[in-house]
C-alpha cells in the first residue's frame, strides 16, 4: 500500500483530531458557556447599571435636577462643566440654554441622565465620532476573553501529544505518517474547529448587541470583528505550534506543567496587557505591532477608531511572518523530541539534528 502524501497525511490527522475533540462533552460545555458569557457581558450591564449617574450642573440648571436620581456636582460655569465631562469625572453636564437647559456629553448620548429630566433637552456631543469608554471596555473584555479561551484551548494539542507518547501510539502513527504531517494535522484540525467557533460567535455578537439595545454599535463592531477574526486565527496557529512543542518535550501528563510556562505567558500576556493598557493609546499602539499581542491589541484599536487600515495590514503581515518562523522552529523541536521518552527533553537536545 502506497504511503500517503504529506497533504493527505495532514488531513487524516486533522480529521482524527477534530472527531476526537468534538466528541467530548468539555468541548460543547465550553462553547455554550462562551456564547452565554457573550450575551451576559453585553446584556447584564444594561440591566444592573442602576447607580445614580454623576452629572455637573451650572447655575439655574441646579434647580432642575433637584429631586432627580442624579449624583449632582455644582460648578461655576459651562467651561468647568465641560472640563469635568472631558476628564470623565461626570457622565454629563446640565447647563442653562436660553429659557431651558442643555445636556453636554462626550461621545455618547447619556440616556440614563436624559430619562431623569422632565423634558428631553437638546444634546451636544463633544466628540460624536468616537466610541464611548464603556463600549470600549466591554469590547476589550470580550476580545480578550475570546483570545484567552481559544489560546488556552490549544492546550488540547499538548495533551493529545503527551497521551500519544505515554501510550506509545505515537510510534504507530509515525510509521504511517511523517512527524511533520502529524504536527501540521494537529494544528490544522484545531484551527478549523476554532474558526468554526469564531464564526458562530461573530454571528451571535450582533444579536447580543440588539438584545442589549446597542444596535447603533453594529456599524463599529462589525468592521472590528472583520479584523479580529484573521488576527485571532493567526494568533491561534502561533500559540498552537508552541503548545505542540510543550507536549512533545514530555512523556507524561504530570510533567506537562514543566513545559507550558512560556506558552501560558504567550496566552495570558496579551490578555492582561490589553486589559491594563487599553486606555493608554501609546502603549496600545506599540502592542498592536508586537506579534504576540497584536491579535487583541490591533482589533481593539480598530474598534476604537484609533488605527488606519494600513496599520492593521502591516500588523497582520508582521504576525503572519512570525507565525511562519515559529512554525519552522516548532517543527524542528517537535520532530526532535516526539520519539524521545523518559525525562523531559531539553530544547538543545530536541534542536540537535537526528543521528
Amino acid at each position: 500500500m502506497a504511503r500517503a502524501s504529506f497533504a493527505q497525511a495532514t488531513w487524516l490527522v486533522a480529521e482524527r483530531e477534530m472527531k476526537t475533540f468534538v466528541s467530548t462533552k468539555g468541548f460543547w460545555i465550553g462553547f455554550v458557556a462562551t456564547i452565554v458569557g457573550l450575551f451576559a457581558l453585553t446584556v447584564l450591564p444594561t440591566v444592573f447599571g442602576d447607580d445614580d449617574p454623576k452629572v455637573a450642573a451650572v447655575g439655574s440648571a441646579v434647580q432642575v435636577v433637584q429631586g432627580k436620581h442624579l449624583d449632582v456636582r455644582e460648578v461655576a460655569d459651562v467651561q468647568a462643566a465641560a472640563d469635568l465631562v472631558r476628564a470623565d469625572e461626570v457622565e454629563a453636564a446640565i447647563v442653562p440654554d436660553g429659557s431651558g437647559i442643555k445636556v453636554i456629553a462626550l461621545n455618547d448620548p447619556p440616556n440614563d441622565v436624559i430619562r431623569q429630566l422632565v423634558a428631553s433637552p437638546p444634546v451636544e456631543l463633544l466628540d460624536a465620532s468616537a466610541v464611548s469608554s464603556g463600549q470600549r471596555s466591554v469590547t476589550v473584555i470580550v476580545f480578550g476573553l475570546v483570545f484567552l479561551m481559544f489560546g488556552m484551548g490549544g492546550a488540547a494539542i499538548a495533551q493529545s501529544t503527551v497521551t500519544e507518547k505515554q501510550t506509545r501510539i505515537v510510534e504507530i502513527l509515525v510509521s504511517t505518517v511523517p512527524v511533520r504531517a502529524l504536527l501540521a494535522g494537529k494544528i490544522l484540525g484545531h484551527t478549523i474547529l476554532t474558526l468554526c467557533q469564531v464564526v458562530v460567535l461573530a454571528l451571535a455578537a450582533p444579536i447580543a448587541l440588539r438584545v442589549a439595545g446597542l444596535a447603533e454599535l453594529l456599524a463599529v463592531v462589525v468592521p472590528a470583528l472583520g479584523w479580529f477574526v484573521p488576527f485571532l486565527m493567526l494568533g491561534f496557529v502561533l500559540i498552537s505550534s508552541m503548545w505542540a512543542v510543550a507536549g512533545a518535550l514530555v512523556s507524561r501528563q504530570e510533567d506537562l506543567g514543566s513545559t507550558m510556562g512560556l506558552v501560558m505567558l504567550a496566552v495570558m500576556g496579551p490578555y492582561f496587557g490589553v486589559q491594563f493598557f487599553y486606555e493608554n493609546a501609546a502603549v496600545l499602539s506599540v502592542m498592536s505591532f508586537v506579534p504576540f499581542t497584536a491579535a487583541v491589541a490591533m482589533p481593539v484599536r480598530m474598534f476604537a477608531q484609533q488605527a488606519q487600515p494600513w496599520e492593521a495590514l502591516v500588523s497582520l503581515g508582521l504576525l503572519a511572518t512570525t507565525v511562519v518562523v515559529i512554525l519552522l522552529v516548532a517543527s524542528r523541536l517537535y520532530t526532535g523530541s516526539l520519539l524521545q521518552t523518559g525525562a523531559r527533553v531539553k530544547l538543545s537536545r530536541a534542536w540537535a539534528p537526528a543521528e
